[in-house]
């Protein structure tokens, strides 16, 4: 059988509820006809189907997702067991087109409808997956996702602008989480739709807003978990240009951890979820009391060093006989000057005594030769006429006027005539002494 139709004729389950079984009086219980939908269900046969997966969870080994159809908005729940999981030739993603084998189960428990997959195969990528891969693209061609551009968060913004559902859990956790960090934190709150076709204009509308108002230092786009289906609008192009031409910083925070729209690319900082945007705009009030605390006990560690080691370096100077006893340095040079003042002192006295005695005897021997000494021991020297000395007696004849030079001064004779020779000046003249000479000899 090739649908879900049951077999003309075929008698329904003994416990099956009927219409006219059931009264106002007399209502049948939710679990019998939970019961009697999934006895109906279970009498479908399997069925070949093909779409696009837009969601793809994977809980405790088995998976859980969606299955849409590429010419309409119908979609259904599929359940894939761990063992047929294994089984696939292929790894499946979202945004892929596949065609899968699938039977209907009703839970009785929960009253949820959903097909089983027993078997899937990838036949190619989905429409949605393809337009977002060409725009991707495209984008990272233009530069849009160059890290270069992207601007940096402030460290402690005056404003936090918010974009999101009216009344979400995403704005709850976006307040309540930046509260619990930052008590003083401020937020500006646009709503707007965060799906359908409302979501791509109003998310824009609240990012003129936000970007045009000078208190607002940041803006957050927040939005809690979804299947990729419901947050394609956060892929639109006009909203990434937009993010794009932003003076503000953006931050993304769509969906939870393994959700990546482009617009994750295009913001200048990614949250996973709602609650990481708080903690990335916010700082922690905690964290930085610590961080300061901890900055001063290092400064103070590192200037109680720092004056330790200089009062070190001074105690070791001082330490030096130098500077401990400045005196003794002047006095061992005192000693050494006194020391070379005697020395110099002796070596001129020694000169000076040598430079006397060979004075004298440079005088002795002076006197010795000089004709002084000759005159000291009673000889004379007779001039006359300009300064003539008078060699013979002839140079004088009688009435010449004679000086006459002796030891202490002249004075003026004159001659009588020469003098008759005696025996004495003979002896002289032949070169001998007279007896007067001999008494003056030494």
């Amino acid at each position: 059988m090739t649908s879900f139709e049951t077999v003309e004729g075929q008698t329904p389950p003994p416990d099956s509820v009927h219409p006219r079984e059931s009264s106002p009086q007399a209502p049948t219980s939710v679990s019998r006809l939970n019961e009697t939908i999934r006895d109906f269900v279970q009498r479908w046969n399997s069925v070949w189907v093909e779409g696009e997966v837009t969601s793809w969870n994977v809980r405790g080994g088995h998976v859980f997702g969606r299955l849409k159809d590429a010419a309409s908005d119908a979609a259904i729940s599929f359940r894939l067991w761990s063992s047929t999981l294994q089984r696939l030739p292929e790894k499946i993603a979202v945004g892929d087109r596949v065609v899968a084998c699938v039977k209907p189960d009703y839970f009785v428990k929960s009253g949820d409808f959903t097909f089983t997959v027993s078997s899937m195969r990838h036949t190619g990528l989905g429409d949605h997956l393809e337009r977002l891969e060409r725009l991707r693209s495209q984008l990272r061609a233009e530069g849009l996702f160059d890290p270069a551009r992207k601007r940096p968060i402030p460290f402690l913004p005056h404003v936090v602008g918010l974009i999101t559902g009216e009344r979400s859990d995403a704005e709850k956790d976006v307040h309540r989480n930046a509260e619990l960090r930052w008590p003083q934190v401020r937020f500006r709150t646009i709503h707007a739709a965060v799906q359908g076709d409302r979501c791509v204009p109003e998310t824009i509308a609240a990012l003129s807003a936000l970007d045009a108002d000078p208190e607002v230092d940041v803006i957050v786009i927040a939005r809690g978990g979804g299947d990729p289906q419901t947050l394609l609008g956060f892929s639109d192009e006009r909203l990434l240009r937009a993010v794009a031409a932003a003076a503000t910083p953006v931050v993304s925070a769509i969906g939870h951890e393994n959700d990546h729209p482009l617009l994750d690319d295009v913001a200048d900082l990614r949250a996973s979820t709602p609650t990481d945007a708080a903690k990335k705009v916010v700082p922690d009030v905690a964290e930085q009391r610590a961080l300061v605390q901890q900055l001063r006990s290092r400064a103070r560690s590192r200037l109680t060093q720092r004056l330790g080691h200089d009062i070190a370096q001074l105690e070791q100077l001082r330490s030096r006989p130098v500077l401990r006893d400045p005196e003794s340095l002047l006095t061992g040079r005192a000693q050494e000057v006194w020391t070379l003042q005697s020395r110099g002192r002796d070596i001129v006295r020694r000169r000076m005594d040598a430079a006397a005695t060979a004075t004298a005897e440079l005088r002795a021997a002076l006197r010795a030769l000089s004709p002084g000494a000759t005159l000291a021991r009673g000889y004379a020297i007779a001039h006359v006429g300009e300064g003539v000395i008078v060699r013979d007696a002839s140079q004088a004849p009688a009435g010449t006027d004679v000086v006459v030079t002796v030891a202490r001064g002249s004075f003026l004779a004159r001659s009588d005539g020469e003098l008759a020779a005696d025996p004495g000046t003979a002896a002289a003249e032949a070169g001998g002494t007279s007896a007067e000479d001999r008494r003056m000899e030494p």
